[in-house]
């Protein structure tokens, strides 16, 4: 079944189906878009989180740096002390730019920036005294509470930008559910709608498939029964041509017969009488004995004619000579009647009495055709037993014809076919334009004892 045909006999089905799949698509892109967005911006919040948090972490290493090298004098530790300092340079510089759309938190990050400087500040300053060789001074600037007043501040300030990110956080995750949940529902409402489809779509293919079945069988049946009767009209013709070319035979060899027994007898008897009155006339009148001559000659051409009319409607020499003998008699006369080349090629076959008659009919009907259409120059008939049955051709190398168009006049091939057929055989004609004629015919071999 088409495309065409499916939304042609199924109007709803189409629409349903590039509803839903625009809408699958729609939701599908739009919760994709949606979650790639939060994603991003929880990527974001993450990403300042931390930068708090390093910030945080920073001024610790800052200043535990700052203490080691006060208690040790030592160079090294002034290392994680300039590693923080620069830590502390670039999380500013994230903050700053991430927090620039953000009033509220910019101000916690500008408090940042002021107690961090302040921080800083005075730990460089420690570390001054501390260079300069006023220990004293640097020990009480370290023991003071102001240090752990602005340490207190910062962990306050940062714990509120984190607490912010966190909510941040926790609003995205939030956001990234009920978008999923929402496409969740929009896949499973548009798969219900899909499954809608196809159950409606189903129904209507079942129904189409058991209206085409019922068709089928409907078609199915008027075929056979059309088989049927042409099986049955074929014998019939089969049959009726078996009767009729049987009764065409029996008209023949009555006519023969007739022909023989009353037409022979009397052109036998007038010749006769015209012999006994010439032999009476011997010198007497010269006209008189002439035209009893010229009558005499023409009683001879009539008998002989006659004859020739009884072998054409009953062949004599078939029943007297044989099936060999009579078609080389037949081809041979036709050879020197139309100066056509005849080659015969015939093995005595075991045939029926009635089937020997066939063959004579064939090859006469056949040698017929040839002298009217085919031109032909060389005729070649071959009679043979092949495999349990007789095989006769007729071969010619005339004009041919093509077998795939239908002659105007078919009557004799198709009276040929039925004859044959009549007595259980086959026939089979071979044939191109300019390539000649072959006709093939097959049947069967007589049992042993029956003629």
């Amino acid at each position: 079944m088409s495309v065409f045909n499916v939304v042609k006999r199924n109007p709803i089905i189409f629409p349903l189906a590039c509803l839903a799949v625009v809408a699958m698509l729609g939701v599908s892109e739009t919760s994709y878009w949606r979650s790639i967005g939060k994603l991003t911006d929880l990527a974001e919040v993450s990403a300042a989180r931390t930068s708090v948090q390093k910030l945080a972490q920073s001024v610790l290493d800052a200043e535990s740096g700052q203490r080691g090298y006060l208690l040790t004098n030592r160079k090294e530790y002034l290392v994680p002390y300039d590693k923080a300092i620069q830590t502390i340079g670039e999380s500013f510089t994230y903050l700053d730019q991430y927090y620039s759309k953000d009033a509220n938190s910019a101000l916690v990050v500008g408090k940042l920036h002021t107690l961090i400087d302040a921080k800083l500040s005075e730990l460089s300053e420690t570390m001054r005294l501390h260079d300069e060789g006023k220990l004293e001074a640097a020990t009480q600037l370290v023991l003071s509470d102001i240090g752990k007043e602005k340490m207190e501040a910062l962990r306050q300030l940062t714990a509120e930008l984190v607490a912010r990110e966190t909510w941040r956080v926790d609003t995205g995750r939030t956001e990234i559910d009920q978008t999923l949940m929402l496409t969740r529902a929009g896949v499973a409402l548009l798969s219900g709608l899909s499954l809608l489809s196809l159950f409606m779509y189903l129904r209507q293919t079942s129904a189409l498939e058991r209206q085409r079945e019922e068709q089928r069988r409907q078609v199915q049946i008027e075929r056979d029964r059309l088989e049927l009767e042409v099986s049955q009209r074929t014998v019939q013709l089969t049959e009726l041509t078996d009767h009729l070319q049987t009764a065409r035979e029996d008209e023949r060899h009555r006519l023969a017969r007739n022909l023989h027994d009353e037409l022979g007898a009397l052109l036998t008897s007038a010749k006769l009488d015209a012999a006994r009155i010439r032999s009476r006339l011997v010198g007497g009148s010269p006209e008189a004995l002439e035209r009893l001559t010229h009558l005499v000659g023409t009683l001879n051409s009539s008998i002989a004619l006659g004859r020739r009319i009884i072998e054409d409607l009953r062949p004599s020499t078939l029943s007297n000579l044989g099936l060999v003998s009579t078609l080389e008699i037949l081809a041979r006369d036709f050879s020197t009647n139309s100066g056509v080349a005849v080659h015969c090629d015939l093995d005595i076959v075991p045939l029926e009495a009635t089937a020997e008659l066939v063959v004579y009919r064939l090859v006469q009907e056949a040698i017929t055709n040839i002298t009217k259409y085919a031109h032909a120059k060389h005729v070649w008939i071959n009679l043979r037993p092949v495999d349990g049955k007789v095989e006769i051709t007729v071969r010619d190398d005339g004009a041919g014809f093509d077998t795939t168009v239908q002659p105007r006049s078919a009557y004799g091939l198709m009276g040929m076919r039925y004859r044959v057929e009549a007595e259980g055989g086959s026939l089979a004609i071979v044939s191109a334009p300019g390539e000649g004629t072959l006709i093939r015919v097959m049947l069967p071999e007589s049992a042993p004892g029956s003629d």
